[in-house]
C-alpha cells in the first residue's frame, strides 16, 4: 500500500449501519411517512436515497414517493464547468412536492453550494412544506451558512483531501474513502 492510497473510513457494514440510522431519523423527524418525498442528488445521492427508501419502506410497510434531481444548471460555477456541461435527469414524483416534506439526499456535504443549488431547483418545481438535508458524510468546510439535518458520519479532513462515497451501481462497492491531501501545483 502506498502513501497515496485512499483510506477506507466506512466499509460496507459501516455505510449500511449509517444508512439505517439515517432512515430512522427521517421517519422520526417527519413523524411517520405521511407526505414524505426522498430526492437524491445525481449521481451517488440517488443510489443512497434508494437505499434509504428501501429501509424506510421495509420498516414502515408502505411506499414512499421518491425521485432524483440534477443540479447542474443551478450551480453557481456553471461558467467554469465549460460550454457543454453534462446534465442528468431530474425526476420528481407525479404527485409533486407541494405541501410535502422533501428530504434531499446527497453523498458528501462540503461547502454547501450543492445543497443551495438543490433547494433552488426545488423551488422551481413547487413549494414543499419543509426541506430536510440528509448526507452520508459531512466533511466540514462550509462556504455558505447551510447545515445538513441528518448526517451518517462526520469527518475531519484537510481542505485538500478528497472524500469519496462508493456505491455498487457505479463503483462496484459500498464504502467511504478519504484520499491523502493533494499537493499544491507550483
Amino acid at each position: 500500500m502506498t502513501d497515496d492510497a485512499p483510506v477506507t473510513v466506512l466499509d460496507q457494514d459501516g455505510v449500511e449501519r449509517a444508512l439505517a440510522r439515517m432512515a430512522k431519523e427521517i421517519t422520526e423527524r417527519n413523524e411517520g411517512m405521511e407526505n414524505l418525498v426522498l430526492l437524491g442528488i445525481q449521481r451517488r445521492g440517488v443510489e443512497l436515497s434508494e437505499r434509504i427508501r428501501a429501509l424506510i419502506q421495509q420498516e414502515e410497510g408502505a411506499a414512499i414517493l421518491s425521485g432524483a434531481i440534477d443540479i447542474t444548471l443551478y450551480r453557481d460555477d456553471l461558467a467554469q464547468v465549460g460550454p457543454r456541461p453534462v446534465i442528468g435527469e431530474s425526476t420528481l414524483p407525479l404527485e409533486g412536492i407541494d405541501a410535502r416534506t422533501v428530504v434531499i439526499v446527497d453523498d458528501v456535504f462540503f461547502t454547501g453550494r450543492t445543497a443551495r443549488a438543490a433547494m433552488g431547483e426545488l423551488m422551481d418545481w413547487g413549494r414543499p412544506s419543509r426541506i430536510l438535508l440528509c448526507v452520508l458524510v459531512d466533511r466540514g468546510g462550509r462556504e455558505l451558512p447551510i447545515q445538513p439535518d441528518i448526517v451518517g458520519r462526520t469527518l475531519s479532513v484537510l481542505p485538500r483531501q478528497k472524500v469519496d462515497v462508493r456505491v455498487p451501481e457505479i463503483d462496484g462497492r459500498l464504502s467511504v474513502e478519504v484520499s491523502p491531501a493533494r499537493a499544491e501545483a507550483t
